[in-house]
């Protein structure tokens, strides 16, 4: 029986068992994803420190003779001494990993439309599993920022396919449930690493750690099966057909008696593939474009602003990093709850979020600064209430 892609999701199942063990895989992944993203809140984190008053450093040289760390835990600032005037490398590391992240997001995309899902995704892991090995090992500061910059670029883009994939998966009408989880599953993670940073003091170790799961990762990926999407998408029936039936299979189901109609959207051998010039031919579609990709700035910019400023809050350094993933977790069921509904929507809900995110940061401009009066709260809290409803927003 001939059918489209829609129509044989249907009959080998939207969302079953083998879907949701898929799923879940790759949703688990963004653990991993976000402890690579948030490693420079710890790894570059600044413990108390003292200089000697008698014989200030004139020189870099002299200053590991003068300058004392509290022992509590290691970074790149007591082994690098990254105080004073040469504080500044530690937001250079992250400006760079976040650089490479702009790279990845913009090539893996594109990658990923041409050369498949899979291919790209596993490239991607295994590169940021060995960058994220020699930012462990780096000899020097240098080594470790280029090695920063090279993480992003592969991690962002990695993460980027491993989304889409975990979108292709499924049926249609569960892409913003997996969608929602996946976002929920960063935040888990931001607490995770939070945890493993309270347990593991050596900045060394902890970066080993956090970034071992993504070679188990690795090696179970090979065993996905290519998106069915992107297969039917580029004229593979066949191969399309043949994951559709693994699906069936996996959910329970019998062997599908399904052919698949010809894409219609499959180009010829003699057509060039649409390119971003077409979001920009239409005027509707500019302003859309243009809109959507400003929210995403603002969200971005704002969001990441306040995570990776956890670990500058006063209180303790551990549990300001976990409440900054942990608070994110109820904007799951209330981001599914409202966007699903036809009085709400995407646009509503989005309008809404965006403008209580915007109050929630201005509602920390007024919040008084001394440590008496906040004696009683956490000091992130405010902030979490920002991140709260941006990631809303993100979602």
């Amino acid at each position: 029986m001939a059918a489209g892609l829609e129509e044989a999701f249907g009959a080998a199942g939207e969302f079953g068992g083998g879907q949701r063990r898929l799923t879940a895989f790759l949703v688990l992944l963004q653990v991993y994803v976000a402890c690579q993203s948030m490693l420079i809140v710890l790894v570059g984190a600044v413990p108390e420190y003292h200089i000697d008053q008698e014989g200030i450093p004139v020189s870099r040289a002299e200053l590991p003779k003068h300058i004392h760390f509290a022992d509590n835990f290691t970074s790149i600032v007591t082994e690098w001494y990254l105080v004073e005037q040469e504080a500044y490398k530690v937001s250079l590391a992250s400006s760079l990993f976040f650089a490479g992240l702009l790279i990845g997001n913009i090539t893996f995309g594109p990658l990923s439309d041409k050369l498949g899902r899979k291919p790209v995704y596993i490239s991607g892991l295994f590169f940021d599993v060995v960058f994220g090995y020699v930012t462990a090992l780096a000899p020097n500061y240098d080594v470790f920022a280029v090695s920063r910059f090279f993480v992003g670029i592969v991690n962002g883009g990695m993460a980027l396919v491993s989304f889409v994939l975990t979108q292709e998966y499924v049926g249609k009408s569960f892409w913003s449930f997996t969608g929602s989880l996946t976002n929920l599953t960063f935040a888990v993670g931001i607490a995770v690493y939070a945890l493993l940073g309270y347990y593991v003091r050596e900045w060394r170790y902890l970066t080993l750690v956090s970034n071992t799961p993504g070679v188990i990762f690795l090696l179970l990926s090979f065993m996905l099966p290519e998106s069915p999407r992107w297969l039917y998408s580029q004229g593979k029936i066949a191969e399309a057909e043949d994951v559709l039936q693994y699906i069936a299979l996996g959910n329970g189901r019998e062997r599908l008696n399904i052919k698949l109609k010809p894409s219609t959207g499959t180009l010829r051998k003699d057509e060039s593939a649409p390119g971003i010039l077409n979001l920009v031919k239409h005027p509707v579609l500019r302003w859309r474009t243009i809109i959507l990709m400003y929210i995403w700035y603002v969200c971005s910019f704002v969001y990441y602003g306040l995570t990776l400023n956890a670990g500058e809050l006063r209180g303790n350094l551990y549990l300001n990093v976990a409440l900054s993933g942990l608070v994110e977790i109820p904007a799951f069921p209330l981001c599914m709850f409202f966007i699903e509904k036809s009085w709400s929507g995407r646009r509503k809900t989005t309008t809404c979020f965006l403008i209580f995110a915007g109050f929630a940061c201005i509602f920390t401009m007024f919040l008084p600064a001394d440590a008496e009066t906040l004696a009683w709260v956490s000091v992130p809290c405010p902030a979490d209430l920002g991140a709260f409803w941006l990631h809303l927003c993100h979602l």
